[in-house]
């Protein structure tokens, strides 16, 4: 195998790849043998016709496509492999020439990994984040934890008040006539939850148990059905049962039921500050990440194929789909479900895709500049740490990998590194 490289505009190349004719002779051969069975030629038994009489009767051509088609994933992948400059999407192929006793010809268009112009990289201002703890955030986190171990009570004392489980019998009527979809019967609704109708739950308020009430309202102008929208309504509405969450005590009993590290109130609360700060700062080191790598980008200059860009969206596509699928969901029900097509899939894919270039090309970028490098220690953790997402020992993982994953997973520990010099060495304001 031969090639040719010829570099085009906007970080394209065209890669020109000649196959030796006795290779072609070989793959037309392959698909003689593979077809012959199913190819009736008169006078001979099915199987038994020469190769030469089946091209004399069909065409010398005939097994030209599954010869091209055998010989191009592995003379591509050695000219991926044979070219020095770095491909970064798929190739658009054509055949140029296709004739037995002749070499075969293909092309391969194909987009480069685009140089950066670094701007600004170090000393990035951006804004400093709050991760100040407020004992209203202590006491919020509390009650979430005491509304989960809370428990349902019936309540008969007194008519419905916000925060109420209800459980209602309902009918609705526009202009006095009952509109379809609109009766319900032991309908558990919880107050201030808005899954119905706005105002619809504030009406339920001071109703009384086993009393038919009157709640009056609109529907919006947007509602999903068309006859309805924007029309008044009345709902006649009896609530057969109320319910009530009962939260447990904040006391050192409860505490000690639900914590693992505490024993009283105080040491709980402040096992929450501690909670809430570890989670504050880790949201501020992703949000202070974003906006120095967002500062880097902006200050860069680089010109992205839009080959490149297109291969990452169908790449992004198919792994979103690939989740799909493991949730017993296909892409065609997907699609049916939410009106979408691969063509908008792919396009609501794009921002997020180009950022994502954005961000390994200028970090690959400062990892160059910095001249960052990857220690022994540092690729050994990586290695153990693959293991034990794959359950295999480490050794094993780097004969998996291979020589271009090895050189992957380094570039990768090299991009990570980048981020961290970045936000060490960015100004917070």
């Amino acid at each position: 195998m031969s090639l040719q490289v010829e570099k085009l505009e906007n970080n394209m190349a065209k890669l020109t790849i000649e196959v030796p004719a006795e290779e072609l002779e070989k793959a037309i051969e392959g698909a003689y043998q593979k077809n012959k069975n199913r190819i009736n030629v008169p006078g001979f038994r099915k199987g038994k016709a020469p190769r030469k009489m089946i091209e004399q009767i069909y065409g010398k051509e005939v097994f030209y496509e599954d010869a091209a088609n055998a010989l191009i994933p592995d003379a591509y992948e050695k000219a991926y492999d044979e070219c020095e400059e770095e491909i970064v999407s798929s190739p658009r192929i054509d055949v140029e020439q296709l004739e037995a006793g002749k070499p075969f010809i293909i092309t391969a268009e194909v987009a480069l990994k685009p140089s950066v112009e670094l701007g600004q990289y170090k000393g990035v201002k951006v804004d400093k984040a709050d991760v100040e703890v407020t004992e209203e955030e202590i006491t919020a986190e509390i009650d979430k934890e005491r509304d989960k171990n809370s428990r349902t009570v019936d309540v008969t004392d007194r008519p419905v008040k916000d925060g109420d489980i209800a459980t209602i019998d309902f009918e609705g009527f526009v202009d006095g006539v009952a509109f379809e979809g609109g009766k319900g019967t032991d309908y558990p609704l919880t107050i201030g939850s808005h899954a119905f109708i706005p105002g619809f739950e504030e009406e339920l308020i001071g109703a009384e148990l086993e009393v038919e009430t009157d709640v009056n309202v609109t529907f919006p102008e947007d509602y999903q059905a068309e006859e309805l929208a924007g029309k008044a309504a009345v709902f006649k509405c009896t609530v057969k049962r109320l319910q009530e969450k009962q939260l447990p005590e904040l006391d050192d009993d409860f505490v000690g039921e639900i914590s693992e590290e505490s024993d009283t109130v105080e040491e709980y609360k402040e096992e929450i500050r501690k909670k809430i700060e570890k989670r504050k700062t880790d949201e501020a080191k992703a949000v202070k990440e974003d906006a120095v790598i967002d500062a880097i980008i902006a200050d860069a200059k680089m010109d992205i194929p839009e080959a490149m860009i297109e291969t990452q969206q169908r790449q992004t596509v198919q792994e979103y789909a690939q989740r799909m699928q493991s949730q017993g969901i296909s892409m065609e029900q997907y699609m049916q479900f939410t009106g979408m097509t691969n063509e908008m899939l792919l396009e609501q894919v794009k921002p997020q895709v180009m950022k994502k270039i954005q961000s390994r090309l200028v970090l690959e970028a400062v990892a160059a500049a910095e001249d960052i490098q990857v220690t022994d220690e540092e690729m050994a953790q990586e290695l153990k740490t693959m293991g034990e997402v794959y359950q295999m020992e480490p050794d094993k993982v780097l004969e998996l990998l291979g020589e271009n994953g090895r050189k992957q997973v380094t570039e990768d520990i090299r991009v990570r590194k980048a981020v961290d010099f970045v936000v060490e060495n960015a100004q917070e304001e």
